[in-house]
């Protein structure tokens, strides 16, 4: 399995940076966290611009960086493209010249990418004779992205390049970084505050709080870990599932998804039958049930599930989180009266209640 692996321990006047990370090198690595817990700082750690004196860096076979046997190896000499979150095109030169600036730095022998390739992934041909300036913010990201895939990197670091765009320009380019892994195949390590970009777009996700790890690993599992509850905010705290569209109800504006522990209908999406899909759920409209209902309710998605994990329980709060195995792992935040009731317990057998319109698509992939 591709892997990256890194360890940095960095202080500065008023932080310090203490991370350590084995991870799968496949797919967009999103790093989260609050402002100032050091993403900023782990990435550029990564890229060799910031050098931590007992650090090591791994990604596969490429050592790019470990102090105990004296190795550092120069972001020049690293196989890395980085993309700021500004684009920092050449203005005197047009789109054209600037991608191919990231192919002719990059040795003949190691070129895997092809400017064809990349113009057509990225869409951008009727950009190649503009100049930067007559681009807009998420076309001129687009030939900024398009010019690091030039150098043919092992590694793509991603520094909030989505944080000067309106949201419309947003919505525009989020499709094509979500082609770069199935295209290229380059592991992407994504930074980003903004929680809507990592639920869309990331595969593995590492956590930072303060300088440290708090959680990292598959993002559907660190999403529904209950000890991560302070580092999500509560409009985004469930689970996340990923899905197949199996099923069109046109009549009633429905589409039926398959996933790992069953089916759930969702609002109708654009999405054609066969196509894949992650939705999220939140904990907040997930309810509980000891048995199925006898009668009928509004309720689409009734799902058998299994109690798995039960979090803090505070007497000052009114909430407490519990955790589910629906054939993937499930949150409900239910009243701490509710759980008593259903005298609820690691290992019991309950149903899941999840209303349909609570049910948000976020991706297809």
């Amino acid at each position: 399995m591709n892997q990256l692996a890194a360890n940095f321990d960095l202080e500065f006047p008023t932080f310090h940076l203490q991370v350590s990370i084995v991870i799968p090198a496949e797919g967009i690595i999103a790093v989260f966290g609050p402002s100032g817990c050091g993403k900023t700082t782990l990435l550029r750690c990564l890229a060799g611009l910031e050098r931590s004196p007992s650090g090591s860096m791994v990604l596969n076979s490429h050592i790019w960086q470990d102090e105990s046997q004296g190795i550092f190896v120069p972001l020049s000499q690293r196989s890395i493209g980085y993309i700021f979150q500004e684009s920092r095109l050449f203005p005197h030169l047009n789109v054209r010249a600037n991608l191919q600036y990231g192919w002719k730095r990059t040795e003949e022998i190691a070129r895997r990418i092809t400017l064809d390739q990349v113009v057509q992934v990225l869409a951008i041909e009727r950009l190649l004779d503009r100049r930067p300036q007559a681009l807009s913010g998420g076309e001129q990201q687009r030939v900024a992205i398009g010019r690091a895939l030039l150098t043919s990197p092992h590694l793509l670091l991603m520094d909030e390049p989505l944080s000067s765009l309106d949201l419309q320009r947003k919505r525009e380019i989020l499709p094509f970084i979500q082609r770069l892994d199935a295209e290229f195949h380059i592991p992407i390590v994504y930074v980003s505050h903004d929680l809507h970009e990592i639920i869309e777009l990331a595969k593995t996700v590492v956590l930072l709080k303060e300088g440290k790890v708090a959680g990292s690993g598959p993002i559907d599992g660190v999403f529904s870990q209950l000890n991560l509850r302070h580092l999500i905010p509560e409009s985004h705290l469930g689970a996340l599932v990923d899905t197949t569209v199996v099923e069109q109800d046109q009549e009633f504006g429905l589409t039926k998804l398959a996933f790992s522990g069953g089916h759930l209908h969702v609002p109708q999406p654009h999405q054609k039958i066969g196509e894949r899909l992650r939705v999220q759920i939140l904990a907040k409209d997930v309810s509980i049930i000891s048995s199925p209902p006898s009668f009928q309710t509004s309720v689409l998605n009734l799902l058998e599930a299994t109690v798995v994990e039960i979090g803090e329980v505070n007497t000052a709060h009114p909430l407490v989180d519990i955790k589910l195995d629906i054939g993937c792992p499930l949150l409900a935040t239910i009243t701490r009266k509710s759980m008593a009731t259903l005298k609820l317990r690691p290992g019991q057998r309950v149903h899941a209640q999840i209303k349909a319109v609570a049910l948000s698509p976020e991706i297809h992939s």
